[in-house]
């Protein structure tokens, strides 16, 4: 047994005094190899700078060896000394056959910094060396989904599949592909390939966007059978029950569109999305006594969630609960802020109240935003009438008039309140 076998079974022994011994000895008197042999051994152990000190001496005896520069770079890394290991892979001459490993490891750590152009650039270089590389090929395809460039990722991964290359790195080419074309919004294409990685793995994030893919492409059957597939193998995947919900509303599945989404909300209590959705499906079911339940519940989550303040509001108005629109309204509307919708549903309240300065306040609050909407100049214009203010309310008929010159009911009440 070696100097360097005898430190190795030191370590597992958790020796660590004569194994420092051994590494000494190894340093002085042990062969090219064994030092070799015992660096690679020692970086598995996550002994890395025990394993450096070794390649840095044979680099000493053999300073054009690529390969030694190469591995010293990759534990500089893992020791996040970059810029060593900038240095060790540019002294890497062109001719070495390690060169383009080099590049392809440079290309990764400029990626890191967010500089992608020139980790492109190391990549295209590495690609005209070696131009049927599979690895090459994969690291430029997940470099421009990084950046967003989802036609040029796919072109990288289409190459791979062309040249027969289906797994990466581990990785599920078909998967990647799909992914792109489905970024790219190219999605019918996309589920083609979805159906080919799913072929080879059932994994679940693949199985969530071939689902989410579908939905996009408007095939909710697809999308049904998808999502409920990746529910049974992970039903604590919570991003699939709105998605499910959604899927089936389209296929005017509303009552199991309700039970997808009651059941997302039973795995995830805190998500103001789901309520919100059940409140509005309940809506559309006719329950409007558990829309409002799911409605305040969405609110309570986050207060300032003001779509769900407006669906409550419509459903409030409709209830003709206008106190209750008003307490709604006072959540968000402060010292004469607010959304212009919610200061429309606080006008209509107040005049319902008969609180008609009130109603007067927050109609003009709301005029600027609606100035051109059909429904809110009707109902500030029959405001205006009510209250007498024919002046106001005639300009506010003329722009109506002005918008639809036939409609026979604004010349009428035009002709009435100029005879006047």
């Amino acid at each position: 047994m070696n100097n360097a076998e005898l430190m190795l079974k030191f370590i597992e022994e958790q020796n660590l005094p004569e194994a420092e011994k051994q590494f000494n000895k190894v340093k002085t008197s042990s062969t090219d190899d064994e030092k070799f042999m015992l660096a690679q051994e020692l970086s598995h152990y996550g002994y890395v700078k025990e394993a450096i000190e070794l390649y840095e001496i044979l680099l000493r005896f053999h300073p054009d060896e690529g390969e030694l520069k190469l591995r010293i770079a990759e534990l500089m890394i893992e020791m996040d000394e970059e810029d060593k290991a900038y240095d060790y892979l540019e002294s890497i001459g062109h001719d070495d056959p390690n060169y383009p490993a080099a590049l392809l490891i440079e290309a990764d750590l400029y990626e890191m910094q967010g500089l992608y152009e020139v980790s492109e650039k190391k990549l295209l270089q590495a690609k005209e060396i070696l131009p049927h590389e599979p690895i090459i090929d994969y690291a430029l395809g997940e470099l421009y989904m990084t950046q967003g460039r989802f036609l040029e990722a796919s072109r990288s991964f289409k190459l791979l599949l062309t040249a027969d290359e289906q797994i990466i790195a581990g990785i599920d080419i078909n998967g990647r592909m799909a992914e792109a074309l489905s970024a790219g919004g190219a999605f019918e294409e996309a589920l083609t390939y979805y159906e080919k990685g799913l072929l080879n793995k059932q994994e679940i994030n693949l199985l969530f966007g071939f689902g989410l893919t579908a939905f996009q492409a408007g095939s909710y059957k697809k999308a049904i059978k998808a999502f409920n597939q990746l529910r049974e193998m992970d039903p604590d995947y919570h991003s699939l029950y709105l998605y499910l919900a959604q899927s089936h509303e389209h296929e005017e599945e509303l009552e199991d569109a309700l039970k997808a989404v009651q059941a997302g909300i039973a795995l995830d209590e805190f998500n103001k999305d789901l309520y919100f959705y059940a409140g509005k499906l309940s809506l559309k079911l006719g329950n409007e006594k558990m829309a409002e339940q799911y409605l305040r519940e969405a609110l309570a989550l986050d207060p300032e969630f003001i779509e769900a303040a407006f669906t409550l509001n419509r459903l409030l108005i409709h209830l003709e609960r206008y106190e209750d629109v008003l307490e709604i309204c006072a959540m968000f509307i402060q010292e004469g802020g607010g959304d212009p919708q919610l200061h429309w549903d606080a006008a209509v309240s107040h005049q319902q109240l008969e609180q008609y300065t009130l109603a007067l306040n927050e109609y003009e609050l709301a005029y600027n935003e609606y100035k051109h909407n059909r429904d809110f100049l009707v109902d500030f214009g029959y405001f205006l009438m009510e209250e007498g203010r024919r002046k106001d309310a005639t300009r506010i008929f003329k722009r109506l008039a002005d918008d639809e010159p036939t409609n026979e009911e604004w010349i009428a009440i035009l002709d009435r309140l100029e005879e006047n």
